[in-house]
């Protein structure tokens, strides 16, 4: 049985972020608000709840399209090649925002990924998911969840998604209602930037 956790995004409980952090070094998995849409996470570390999300997403972790939820760019260089002052710049732009970046992986990923010649990453506009990263002491290995419902693509409300990941994760947080608009996907691992999926982050910073 997941806990549903209430956290507010102006003001998070270190307490409550604790507890959270705490399961994730435990293995456990998160539901946790973003700036756009909830997100399935955990520790970047632990191999068997990397595999346990693979599992629920019926995917095999060496070839998931998983993004890292980062706190900044300060610790870039633990799953990214060295990259140019130009991307640097539209990174330093951009985040923390609703943009996800595809950049050239490094060769210090960890052992799932180490096979991986791009990595997704992200620095959401998001305290709650900020807040957990940084105590957690490096990135989350996430992805949107996704509802069946052809109309609604994501599920918004915080109880809706207890209801339906109940017995899947650990906790969920509620962190408010939630967006319905994925991140923008911008290829950054090329010489050009390439749009990849057009969602919530503006085009126009680019």
């Amino acid at each position: 049985m997941a806990e549903l956790i209430r956290i507010y995004e102006e003001n998070p409980n270190p307490k409550a972020i604790r507890k959270v952090v705490d399961v994730l070094k435990r293995g456990g998995l998160i539901i946790y608000p973003t700036d756009t849409v909830y997100g399935l996470g955990c520790d970047i570390t632990n191999i068997k709840a990397l595999e346990k999300i693979a599992r629920i997403k019926g995917v095999k972790l060496e070839k998931s399209n998983f993004s890292f939820i980062c706190h900044d760019l300060s610790n870039l260089s633990d799953y990214v090649k060295q990259i140019d002052t130009t991307t640097f710049k539209i990174l330093k732009r951009a985040l923390p925002g609703a943009y996800t970046f595809i950049l050239p992986g490094s060769k210090s990923l960890p052992h799932p990924f180490k096979k991986r010649k791009t990595v997704g990453i992200r620095v959401p506009d998001n305290k709650i998911a900020l807040d957990i990263v940084q105590q957690l002491g490096h990135p989350i290995v996430s992805t949107s969840i996704h509802d069946e419902d052809e109309i609604i693509e994501y599920t918004t409300d915080p109880e809706l998604i207890l209801e339906k990941w109940d017995s899947l994760v650990d906790i969920v947080i509620n962190g408010g209602y939630g967006d319905n608009e994925a991140s923008t996907v911008i290829d950054l691992s090329e010489d050009e930037p390439v749009i990849l999926r057009e969602g919530k982050g503006s085009l126009e910073i680019f």
